[in-house]
């Protein structure tokens, strides 16, 4: 069985915080570039021209992307051939990340729900944890921003409202949402599962590459009919107008209750900041 040391698990997750928050991921990069290209409107080639140039000083510079550091979020795979040793592997993450945001002067976002009283450590993290077969520990980090998170939902829909039903909620979502999360956005759908799995199939669907398309081609296509529509709407980067309202549409769906049919909507925002590391 292979052992992993929680101090390089510490190690690992405290270089992640720093780089997910300076370096623009290359396939949102590439995204970011074709929409400029693809632009009619002034005011959003300049608007894109803008963010790609923050992304250019946060590299030169390593400040973060945005000022609004983000709740740190991980999904983390546990090979059933691996030994964590030295310590509990949650604490070794919420360490890590304790590391990486005081060392990258990355802002604590984590509060108290009801007094609001900062942690002031960027902890806990929220981490979810899957046994996988095999002998390695696959880390994927995403540092989750007010803004965007705040215009996602969950909704449980009748069976019968199908995918016109999840459509139409889609839709609505982004329209109400409008320039709060800070467009292009990316949009994370999670249908089936139950309540709460929902929106953990939507979040984890925006760890994936913008560039890829869906192994199933009738959900490959049912993302591309989504953000199609989307981009439809209008409202451009920042709200301002123009044809990239979403970046991406990315869905991970699993078999639901015969009696359910649980959506959950993610919203992302322009950086769509993350990183993984595999120990």
């Amino acid at each position: 069985m292979k052992e992993i040391q929680v101090m390089d698990v510490m190690e690992a997750v405290g270089k992640m915080c720093i780089k997910a928050n300076t370096e623009l991921p290359q396939d949102v990069r590439n995204k970011l570039e074709q929409a400029m290209a693809e632009e009619t409107s002034s005011s959003a080639k300049e608007v894109l021209r803008q963010l790609l140039e923050n992304a250019d000083l946060a590299m030169e510079t390593k400040l973060p992307l945005c000022q609004d550091c983000g709740l740190a979020v991980f999904f983390v795979e546990v090979g059933d051939d691996i030994k964590v040793v030295g310590g509990n592997l949650r604490e070794a993450i919420n360490e890590g990340v304790r590391k990486g945001y005081a060392e990258g002067y990355l802002r604590k976002s984590a509060c108290d729900p009801l007094t609001r009283v900062n942690t002031g450590d960027g902890t806990p993290a929220v981490v979810h944890f899957d046994l996988v077969p095999g002998d390695k520990l696959k880390i994927v980090f995403m540092p989750k921003g007010g803004g965007a998170e705040n215009m996602s939902r969950v909704t449980m829909l009748a069976p019968a409202q199908g995918w016109e039903g999840i459509k139409n909620f889609v839709i609505n979502r982004v329209a109400e949402a409008g320039p709060n999360p800070c467009p292009p956005t990316v949009i994370g759908i999670g249908i089936g599962g139950t309540f709460e799995h929902s929106a953990k199939l939507a979040k984890k669907s925006l760890m994936r590459n913008l560039e890829d398309t869906h192994s199933d081609p009738e959900i490959a296509a049912r993302e591309k009919e989504l953000e199609e529509a989307l981009n439809a709407l209008g409202i451009g980067p920042m709200g301002l107008g123009g044809k990239t309202t979403v970046l991406g549409v990315k869905i991970n769906m699993e078999p639901c209750h015969l009696a359910s049919l649980p959506l959950a909507v993610n919203v992302q925002c322009h950086s769509q900041r993350h990183e993984e590391v595999v120990l």
